[in-house]
């Protein structure tokens, strides 16, 4: 008996793996061949996130900045003086980190998806190669988590995504570019990424909206781009709410949790935050022999108290701007080119973008100015 199986190796399970192999038996099991493939993500890391991953990915490009360009043309523009977020490539960073919990002691057994469990006095996992035995069954196995289903958890909404890496030198290789409206990304917002001499360009749309595909066309004929693809990733984000992440001998983390920021639909900073915590209770629980649905809400309760909060917060924002048309995200361009809300905007962190709001609603100008927008969409 192995006395934790990881279902997944992606970044929040590698984390996890990492941590608990230190002073447990633990093994990984991976549905795809190798660690890393496909890739589905846009890979754009803020220096923090790469701090608590504990490895240190390849830097492709450093970004000072972003163009947010409006449904009704108008462009705004922020920019500081530090970085606000890294490119990376994300296949080698989920190499680095499933190498680093190989180091810690973990093995991994790729080609191997978990399909279902059963607990009991201890944990059977069922996955593609049999039947395995463990004492602790950690999921990190994605938006599509056969754990979370085995608990019993209702499916998240999701939004949909897509992405191309097309053979463009971006003019400005330290700014990216959003574009927000229902013509690109309905529910959203788009990408454009400079990767040196590739730029990654990408969209997310609500799940209502259809298949992200025609979007995605849509902006590359736009952008004169749509002969210079040179490959593409789709898939799908969970959206929340965070429900239960833990019961008799099973913990939930990252796409599987829910784990992923409302605002940016990014999921690298909140599991390399909740991977210490789930590491942290579940090795208590291991050498305590006490691997209840009670023993391990340790790990919900602190996950709520420590990694919660952000969560919490860009769910608020995320609430108004899926109620906001291209009328309103208009009307939020014009204020948001304002002086004294722009300067706000350039101290905003993409770990934490909500908290901006505080820094405006200290500007009691610039509060009372967006006021009629942001009561628009909540009534």
């Amino acid at each position: 008996m192995i006395d934790v199986a990881v279902a997944g190796g992606g970044p929040a399970g590698s984390a996890s793996a990492a941590l608990l192999a230190r002073d447990h038996d633990v093994a990984v099991f991976e549905e795809h061949s190798r660690i890393g493939e496909p890739v589905q993500c846009a890979g754009l890391l803020t220096g923090d996130a790469i701090k608590l991953s504990g490895v240190s990915p390849g830097i492709l490009s450093t970004l000072y900045g972003a163009e947010v360009v409006f449904p009704d043309g108008n462009a705004v523009r922020v920019r500081s003086d530090s970085p606000k977020a890294h490119t990376v490539d994300r296949s080698e960073f989920d190499s680095l980190l499933a190498d680093r919990a190989v180091a810690a002691g973990a093995e991994y057994r790729t080609s191997d998806r978990v399909r279902s469990f059963s607990a009991g006095g201890s944990v059977t996992v069922v996955s593609d190669s049999g039947e395995h035995t463990a004492r602790l069954l950690v999921g990190a196995d994605g938006h599509t988590s056969a754990v979370a289903a085995g608990m019993g958890l209702p499916r998240p909404e999701y939004l949909r995504g897509i992405q191309a890496t097309v053979s463009v030198r971006m003019d400005e290789g330290d700014m990216f570019r959003m574009r927000l409206g229902s013509r690109y990304a309905p529910g959203f917002f788009t990408w454009e990424i400079p990767c040196g001499d590739v730029t990654r360009v990408g969209l997310c749309a609500s799940w209502s909206a259809g298949p992200p595909a025609q979007y995605l066309k849509c902006l590359l004929s736009d952008l004169g781009w749509e002969d210079r693809v040179l490959s593409m990733q789709c898939g799908k984000i969970p959206m929340g709410p965070v429900g239960r992440m833990s019961g008799d001998r099973v913990m939930l983390i990252g796409d599987a949790a829910s784990h992923v920021k409302p605002v940016s639909a990014g999921g690298i900073y909140p599991s390399m935050m909740s991977a210490p915590i789930l590491a942290d209770v579940a090795g208590d629980a291991l050498d305590r022999d006490d691997l209840s649905a009670r023993s391990l809400g340790e790990y919900d309760r602190r996950w709520r108290k420590e990694v919660g909060p952000v969560i919490e917060r860009g769910a608020k924002v995320r609430r108004i701007y899926a109620r906001m048309d291209d009328g309103d995200l208009s009307r939020a361009g014009r204020y948001a080119s304002r002086d004294d809300v722009r300067s706000v905007l350039d101290g905003i962190s993409l770990d934490d973008p909500a908290a901006v709001v505080r820094g405006i609603m200290r500007r009691p100008r610039a509060a009372a100015a967006g006021a009629w927008t942001l009561l628009r969409c909540l009534v």
